[in-house]
């Protein structure tokens, strides 16, 4: 029996094999390529509070890495998300900065989702409230909580407009 489907197997990887044709598919010369893959710079205005806030996409492994406990992109521990925030160039700005918890309660208490990109979790602030613990926003109730800052939560960067 063993034999035999090894067999069938061989004899029938020899017919695909055979059977080719043209496998390569014909590419154009010029590939046309969606506006939609290039929304980088998207921001939210906050004009009451004049406040500018990033809103990207969050990515699978930024996901993760909150499910994980690490440090990736726009999700991390409170040192990364200081960091990630000073280092970001975002929509053609580059004087960001991680938000109070005052800031992102503001933003979050307004009726309806303001963010095209929303995760409905903590999200950093810059607000310390003991030696190890920063205030997080849930954005779901708009609360705040305190948290260890070792631990991983979502990152939205703001700057002040002018």
């Amino acid at each position: 029996m063993k034999n035999t489907v090894v067999i069938l197997w061989i004899f029938l990887v020899s017919v695909f094999l055979m059977a080719g044709g043209d496998m390569v598919p014909k590419i154009s010369a010029i590939a046309e390529i969606s506006d939609e893959t290039c929304k980088a710079g998207e921001v939210y205005l906050e004009q009451d509070a004049k406040l500018m806030w990033q809103d990207q996409a969050y990515t699978n492994s930024e996901d993760g890495a909150v499910k994980r406990n690490h440090s990736r992109g726009k999700a991390g521990t409170w040192n990364h998300a200081i960091n990630y925030c000073r280092r970001l160039n975002y929509a053609g700005y580059s004087d960001w900065r991680l938000p109070t918890s005052d800031e992102l309660l503001h933003v979050h208490k307004k009726v309806g989702q303001v963010f095209k990109y929303f995760r409905g979790n903590d999200f950093w602030s810059s607000t310390p409230t003991t030696d190890t613990r920063y205030n997080v926003v849930f954005t779901a109730d708009a609360y705040q909580y305190k948290r260890n800052k070792n631990e991983s939560h979502y990152i939205r960067c703001v700057r002040c407009v002018k």
